[in-house]
């Protein structure tokens, strides 16, 4: 039977093969003491197996609190843990609850991260993976593959009526921008009902298409509960849309495949609450294993952050995120990395230099709206960006090349990590 194996970043005051020992126990056949029962054939069948221990940098002292024997420096290690198809099948709670469960309270650990793993080949066989992806999204709007989606979002966040919606979509259709979402703290007020909202935008979509033969992609957040997201996904739908939104930790994995499965829209992710989950360097999961999860359900497009963000995560962990979206897994369709976060043409550079790719979702909200030209004149500069990033020309060179582009460079400055 196949295996499914998880990589963990760990940490412990003890000995790191006892502790991985202790982590394979508690999230497969195993507790604390042997139990009758737990015969060798059960053992043999279902207990999880620690594959691998790489010793890392050890620590002056414990990341986190509660851990036992705790005098003295923490050691550190990457581990390799495998599980029998067996122990949860296709079940993707169980297999959630074992990659990720009792684990982080055990005390024998200082700190635990899962990092990444791998899922079985049986899975390709129930799990199509999404829908669209990174291409089928850029096909929707007619983007060329050599450059990314160029959007933004609607704010402010809450408060605008569906007119005053709809009125600052035309004014970002006429620039001629590619992807419009709503924020992630936007799916109804008490000013701004879901589909008097959809009714409002997809009237100026539909008439701009109709004049330029170009529609763009607007994600309407449709989260909430299961039989409430089948109602807006249906509304979208009849309204001429082309894109959902969910918020995956807000829903849950199982909502997130039940909208997923329908296949007519693509579903933008976002990960909101995401920093909860892996600010820690040594507690919670890495954006390898989050993305798997939400690919496994069928999204097409999810949030990374982006180059020289106004967040915390540094360049690399959003380099390391915007990759693992594209790389293979199991022969579905990459994911779409939605780059956000502070962003203007100005991180265009680098975020080519590091990942070599244009199959992104570009996102800027004041690097659009702020632009000295306006909205026009700022999704111009962020194209001229990427175009001069691929031609390989640096910031400066594509400063004195574009006037659009040479505005922004003037109005937010270089970036800066």
């Amino acid at each position: 039977m196949s295996r499914l194996t998880a990589t963990y970043l760990i940490e412990t005051p003890g000995d790191p093969h006892a502790a991985a020992e202790a982590l394979a126990g508690e999230q497969s056949s195993g507790t604390f003491i042997k139990i009758p029962g737990e015969t060798a054939e059960l053992k043999e069948r279902f207990a999880a197996r620690v594959e691998s221990l790489e010793p890392l940098e050890d620590d002056a002292g414990p990341s986190l609190p509660g851990a036992k024997g705790v005098d003295g420096p923490c050691r550190r290690a990457r581990v390799r843990i495998s599980w029998s198809l067996d122990n949860f099948g296709f079940n993707i709670p169980a297999l959630l609850a074992t990659l990720q469960g009792n684990l982080y309270e055990l005390s024998q650990f200082s700190g635990l991260k899962l990092d990444d793993f791998d899922l079985p080949v049986e899975y390709a066989e129930r799990f199509p993976g999404p829908a669209f992806g990174a291409e089928g999204s850029k096909r929707l709007v007619g983007v060329e593959p050599e450059r990314p989606m160029i959007g933004t979002i609607i704010k402010p966040s809450v408060g605008l009526t569906p007119g005053a919606t709809a009125a600052l979509v035309r004014e970002l259709a006429e620039a001629d921008i590619d992807f419009i979402k709503d924020d992630e703290l936007m799916v109804a007020t008490a000013n701004s009902p879901f589909e008097d909202r959809v009714d409002r935008v997809m009237e100026v979509v539909r008439e701009h298409a109709e004049r330029t033969g170009r529609k763009i992609m607007v994600a309407f957040n449709l989260s909430g509960e299961l039989d409430e997201m089948h109602r807006r996904y249906d509304h979208i739908l009849a309204a001429g849309g082309t894109c959902a939104m969910i918020c995956v930790n807000a829903i849950g994995w199982p909502a997130a495949r039940e909208i997923c499965r329908r296949g007519e829209l693509a579903i933008h992710a976002h990960r909101a609450g995401w920093g909860m989950l892996t600010r820690h360097p040594l507690l919670g999961v890495n954006f390898p294993a989050f993305q798997k999860i939400w690919r496994l359900a069928g999204v097409d497009q999810l949030h990374v952050n982006g180059l020289a963000n106004k967040f915390w995560e540094p360049d690399d962990s959003v380099v390391r995120s915007i990759r693992s979206c594209l790389e293979p897994t199991l022969g579905w369709k990459p994911l779409l990395p939605v780059v956000s976060s502070g962003q203007w043409g100005g991180q265009a550079f680098d975020t080519y230099a590091r990942t070599g790719s244009t199959d992104l979702l570009y996102l800027a909200g004041g690097g659009i709206m702020a632009h000295p030209a306006g909205p026009g004149g700022g999704v111009r500069a962020i194209r001229q960006a990427w175009e001069a990033a691929v031609r390989g020309l640096d910031l400066e060179a594509a400063a004195r090349e574009y006037p659009e582009f040479r505005q922004s460079v003037e109005t937010f400055g270089k970036p800066t990590a």
